[in-house]
C-alpha cells in the first residue's frame, strides 16, 4: 500500500481527512495551536497530556488543558499516570467531558514525570502496562490510543513486546516515536522499529520522531508501512508544515514557502487567540516562545527575540512582529 493510498486513517469510528496527526505536546499543543494545526491540514491534534489524578484538575493549567469547548472534529485528550483504577476514572471524566478518543502516554521522557514511574518510564514493567491498558480501555466506550518510545535504553529496547501487549488489550492505536528513554532527543529517531511492529503486530500504527520535512514524512510512511504520521517539535512554528506534507504525499510536488507577510498574518492570528485563550498577562508570556519559533530561521531572529521578552502590552507584542515580519517592500521583495 502506497502512502497515498493510505491518505485517509481511521481510529475506532472515526475517519480523519487524512493521516497526519499533530503530536500532544505539553505547553504546545493547547486549543489555540490545534485548532490552528486543523485548519492548515492536520487530520487529528491530540491535546496536551494530563495527570490521571482528577484531584489536581483544578489548577489553572489543568483546567485549560482540559478545555476543548468547541474544538472541531474528534477530540483526543491525553491522560498519563501509574495506577491502573486512577487512569480508568480519568478516561471516564474526559468522555464525560465530550472527548472522542483517550491516549495513553506511556513515552514522555521528562525527568519530573520518569520520577514518578509514569510516561516512558512505565516501560520497565511490561506487567503494569497491561494492566493499565486493560483497565481504560474497559472503563471506556471510545477507543483507546497508546503514545510510547521504543523502549527505556537501547539495551532494554521493547516496543515490540508493548505493541503485542496494546493489541491484546484492545488499543485502538498505537504511536511510536522512535527512541528510547534514555536517547531523549540527543540521538536521531529510527523508524526499523515501527517497520517491526508492523511485520509482526496488526495493530494500527502510527509513527513519530524527526518527521520534519514532506520529503521525510513519504520516506517514513514508505519504509515502516505504518498507517499514519505524527508531527511534533517540527511543527512549532510552522503550523502550515501538515498543508505541505498533505500536499506533497497527494502529488508528488513540494509546495512553495510561504512569503513573509502571509507568514506574520498567521502569527498575528495564532497571538490573538493565546491572548483570548490565556487572557492578557499570560498570553503575552506563553505568546514569546510562539514568535521565536516563526521567526527562529529569519535573519535578526535572535535580536527580536530579546527585544519580544521584554515587550508588556498586547499591542506592544503586535507592532514588533508587525515590524519585524513586514519591515518595508525593499526587504520584503528580497525576502519572499
Amino acid at each position: 500500500m502506497t502512502a497515498q493510498e493510505r491518505c485517509h486513517f481511521t481510529i475506532g469510528p472515526y475517519r480523519f481527512e487524512n493521516n497526519l496527526i499533530l503530536a500532544p505536546m505539553a505547553g504546545i499543543s493547547d486549543r489555540p495551536f490545534r485548532t490552528l494545526c486543523r485548519r492548515l491540514g492536520a487530520g487529528l491534534a491530540v491535546a496536551e497530556m494530563v495527570s490521571s489524578n482528577t484531584a489536581l484538575w483544578g489548577t489553572r493549567k489543568s483546567i485549560r488543558r482540559l478545555d476543548y469547548r468547541g474544538e472541531g472534529g474528534p477530540v483526543s485528550v491525553q491522560i498519563v499516570g501509574t495506577d491502573p483504577i486512577a487512569m480508568a476514572e480519568a478516561a471516564r471524566v474526559h468522555v464525560e467531558r465530550g472527548a472522542h478518543i483517550v491516549d495513553i502516554n506511556m513515552g514522555c521522557p521528562a525527568k519530573k514525570v520518569c520520577h514518578r514511574a509514569a510516561g516512558s518510564a512505565l516501560l520497565r514493567d511490561e506487567v503494569l502496562v497491561g494492566r493499565i491498558l486493560a483497565s481504560v480501555v474497559a472503563a471506556v466506550e471510545v477507543p483507546v490510543t497508546l503514545k510510547i518510545r521504543t523502549g527505556w535504553t537501547p539495551e532494554t529496547r521493547n516496543a515490540l513486546r508493548i505493541a503485542q501487549i496494546a493489541w491484546e488489550s484492545g488499543i485502538a492505536a498505537l504511536a511510536v516515536h522512535g527512541r528510547t528513554r534514555a536517547c531523549n532527543y540527543a540521538v536521531p529517531a529510527e523508524h526499523e522499529t515501527v517497520r517491526s511492529i508492523r511485520e509482526r503486530v496488526p495493530i494500527p500504527l502510527i509513527a513519530n520522531g524527526d518527521i520534519a520535512s514532506p520529503q521525510r514524512a513519504k520516506e517514513v510512511l514508505d519504509c515502516t508501512g505504518a498507517d499514519a504520521i505524527m508531527i511534533g517539535r517540527a511543527s512549532r512554528g510552522r503550523p502550515w508544515l501538515f498543508r505541505d506534507v498533505a500536499a506533497y504525499l497527494a502529488s508528488g510536488t513540494l509546495p512553495v514557502q510561504p512569503p513573509r507577510r502571509w507568514v506574520q498574518a498567521l502569527l498575528s492570528e495564532h497571538l490573538e487567540a493565546l491572548y483570548l485563550f490565556y487572557g492578557t498577562q499570560d498570553g503575552l508570556r506563553i505568546a514569546r516562545k510562539h514568535i521565536a519559533w516563526y521567526c527562529g530561521h529569519l535573519p535578526g531572529a535572535a535580536a527580536f527575540r530579546e527585544r519580544i521578552n521584554r515587550t508588556e502590552t498586547v499591542a506592544e507584542q503586535l507592532s514588533q512582529v508587525a515590524a519585524f515580519f513586514d519591515p518595508g517592500p525593499e526587504k520584503e521583495n528580497r525576502a519572499a
